[in-house]
């Protein structure tokens, strides 16, 4: 197993020190966007998960970019809703394409950015 994958296993399976992550290097903010929030709105009403304001919930993830500026893999924090953590996961790669400062000379580093779902009651 490589070294990459035993790391991404580490940080799914240990602690995660969030505040220690430094924040995804976006160039413009990602775009949530409506069809995006109504899937989670049904996820949340129909796995009844908990949310600290009604009609809002946010989360947190882990993403390892590459020396080339690519996402090599991402990791929810957990927050008693997995398939939207899942599903927050899932969307950064691509939220990420082409929407990252450059960084000249970097090696592999992980970041952190959290993508927030508002809807109405």
């Amino acid at each position: 197993m490589s070294s990459l994958l035993l790391l991404a296993a580490a940080l799914q399976t240990a602690p995660i020190d969030w505040d220690a992550l430094a924040p995804l290097p976006w160039r413009a903010p990602p775009i949530v966007t409506p069809d995006m929030q109504s899937f989670v709105k049904r996820e949340v009403r129909l796995r009844k998960c908990a949310t600290p304001r009604p009609g809002e919930i946010a989360v947190a993830v882990a993403v390892l970019i590459d020396e080339s500026g690519n996402v090599r893999t991402s990791v929810p924090r957990a927050i008693n809703c997995p398939s939207v953590e899942q599903y927050a996961a899932a969307l950064v790669p691509g939220l990420a394409r082409g929407n990252l400062l450059p960084r000249p000379g970097a090696t592999e580093q992980w970041y952190r950015t959290t993508l927030t779902f508002t809807w109405t009651q």
